[in-house]
């Protein structure tokens, strides 16, 4: 029998449009979002399956399907049938932790198949970056002509940077920032993440602050008014509706809403002239792989992660 292809999408709307397009092979799709909850360094094993299940139900109130991730996943169990992997992953940072997870993951299980990457991003003509579901069918093949073989120190980084991430000192992103590779968008990604921490003076992390920027500078009408502009303008995140919504709810003790809208009431000016560190009444409490956003916050001063006060002993 000849050997196939193995796709791993980055999401079922994608894997969707890779059927229409009738690519040639098997396709796996990467059905998680690794960019928010606690993680284990060894994927495919019961400890990570049960906490990402307990995440999901506590946080987000979802029953995370863990038998058809196992079934997914079982694909790579056969490498034997296939000749290569081709990543289709974006430029932004939910992709890139999905992304070097998958890596290691592969790593973990011994395939020494060719790695091949699509990652979406800046796209000729047009001036926003694009998602891969974002392209045209054109768009789509010519990104697949143009895919990138990932050569041996390319997955030696991503596994470090799972690693990295699955541990409690994500300072150690810092010198990876600056750092070649084949992963283009994997400086900014990094940046993004550590700037996901709380602010060391307003205790608010960058998209928050972009949140109640939008707020102050535009008249918003709604939540979903506020989502879609915080869906358009949050730069390398990549966040999904559900993940933005939370966000806002945490959001609440700074809006005023009445029926003309949300406004910035006085606590939401005071955040964003750093007068008070709002951390503790946010609430807004999300562990990133190993390490709980609660143990450290995000020096503008330092441009590093420092520790909390009831994380430094």
């Amino acid at each position: 029998m000849d050997k196939q292809t193995l796709h791993i999408t980055n999401g079922n709307l994608f894997t969707k449009q890779l059927l229409v397009l009738d690519f040639a092979g098997d396709i796996l799709t990467w059905e998680e979002m690794l960019c928010d909850g606690p993680t284990f360094f060894d994927i495919d094993s019961e400890a990570f399956f049960k906490t990402r299940k307990s995440f999901f139900a506590s946080i987000y109130k979802l029953e995370l399907d863990v038998y058809a991730f196992k079934n997914e996943l079982k694909k790579l169990n056969r490498k034997e049938d296939y000749s290569e992997v081709i990543l289709w992953f974006e430029y932004d940072l939910f992709c890139h932790i999905n992304m070097i997870a998958v890596i290691s993951l592969i790593q973990q299980k011994k395939i020494g198949l060719p790695i091949y990457l699509v990652c979406s991003g800046r796209v000729q003509g047009k001036k926003n970056l694009v998602g891969l579901s974002e392209l045209s069918s054109a768009e789509i093949i010519k990104h697949y002509d143009e895919r990138i073989l990932l050569n041996e120190d390319d997955i030696k980084l991503a596994v470090s940077l799972w690693q990295i991430y699955c541990g409690t000192d994500h300072n150690l992103f810092k010198p990876f920032i600056v750092k070649s590779s084949s992963f283009v968008y994997l400086s900014n990604c990094l940046k993004a993440h550590l700037e996901r921490f709380p602010d060391s003076k307003s205790g608010l992390n960058i998209l928050e602050r972009n949140i109640l920027e939008i707020v102050k500078n535009n008249t918003i009408k709604s939540e979903h008014h506020l989502l879609g502009y915080a869906l358009n303008y949050q730069g390398y995140y990549g966040f999904g509706d559900m993940q933005l919504l939370r966000i806002i709810d945490k959001l609440s003790i700074f809006f005023t809403i009445d029926a003309s809208g949300y406004k910035l009431n006085r606590k939401g000016h005071e955040a964003l002239l750093n007068q008070h560190n709002f951390y503790p009444e946010i609430k807004n409490t999300m562990f990133y792989g190993g390490v709980s956003n609660a143990d450290f916050q995000f020096s503008k001063t330092h441009n590093k992660l420092i520790k909390t006060p009831r994380n430094a002993y």
